[in-house]
């Protein structure tokens, strides 16, 4: 089993920055893709941010230029750096990890963290 946690989220001005930080733990081989989703209420979950395992990194439009991410494959680990926050960036924001189990990739999510950016 897998687990993934995230923490760093909260309530913040707008333009102001968070750091959102995700831990995989369990029984993991290697991870593929890590990345960062978000849902708004009243909107589908949609990709935030993903990077490889070997850093090729992905974002949606919407946050290019503002957010960050990055892993630490020896720790399991993916942050979330977001800058110049704005209103349309609150939602709950998802850690997700593409998991090597024996010969399939597995998918994982975690619970979700509140981030806030009030105008």
């Amino acid at each position: 089993q897998v687990r993934l946690v995230e923490s760093g989220g909260g309530l913040v001005q707008a333009g102001g920055s968070l750091r959102l930080s995700c831990v995989a733990s369990g029984n993991i081989f290697s991870i593929n893709t890590m990345g960062w989703h978000r849902q708004a209420p009243g909107k589908q979950r949609e990709l935030v941010a993903s990077i490889s395992n070997d850093g090729r990194t992905n974002y949606a439009d919407s946050v290019k230029g503002r957010f960050t991410i990055s892993r630490s494959n020896a720790e399991n680990t993916v942050d979330l750096q977001m800058n110049s926050l704005e209103p349309e960036d609150t939602a709950v924001y998802y850690c997700n990890a593409v998991v090597v189990i024996i010969k399939s990739l597995v998918d994982y999510w975690g619970r979700g963290t509140q981030v806030t950016v009030s105008s």
